[in-house]
């Protein structure tokens, strides 16, 4: 696999995340939702300054601080992604990251929007970053169930 494909990815999907957040920044007032599908989905434009469901508020520093650390080791430890569905995994584990470190360091939150509901249970809402972390983590899930054999990239032969 060409060594800029991962790269590029990673950043194609992070800017992605970073657009679609300046969409709903420019768009939508904060505070303020436009209904999509009445009882089930939104566009909320709200902000984040700790974790996931709204744990750790006002954390962060430490967040830029703990994500540039995982960021960073991740790309150090990228041989022991190995198989398509590690290397998938880790590149969207990649983009998430970047994508909300650039809203933290940028904007001193993270911009949510994606909000789901169904009849009286509400979903925190999340970004296109948060989606890319999801995604990874059930790609590593799914990767440890599978042999190292299926999920390895096929090896080029070259003629003789």
């Amino acid at each position: 696999m060409n060594r800029l494909i991962l790269p590029l990815l990673i950043l194609v999907v992070a800017m992605f995340d970073q657009l679609t957040k300046a969409m709903v920044i420019r768009n939508i007032p904060f505070g303020e939702s436009i209904i999509v599908i009445p009882g089930f989905f939104s566009l909320t434009h709200v902000y984040n300054t700790g974790a996931a469901f709204g744990m750790l508020h006002d954390s962060n520093r430490f967040f830029i601080i703990l994500s540039s650390v995982v960021f960073a080791g991740l790309v150090v430890m990228r041989r022991h992604f190995t198989g398509y569905v590690m290397l998938a995994g880790w590149a969207l584990l990649l983009s998430g990251i970047l994508g909300n470190v650039a809203d933290r360091l940028r904007l001193g939150h993270v911009v949510d929007f994606l909000d789901f509901q169904f009849g009286s249970y509400h979903w925190p809402s999340f970004n296109v970053a948060d989606s890319c972390i999801c995604v990874a983590a059930g790609l590593f899930l799914l990767s440890s169930f599978q042999s190292s054999s299926p999920s390895a990239p096929p090896s080029v032969k070259t003629p003789s």
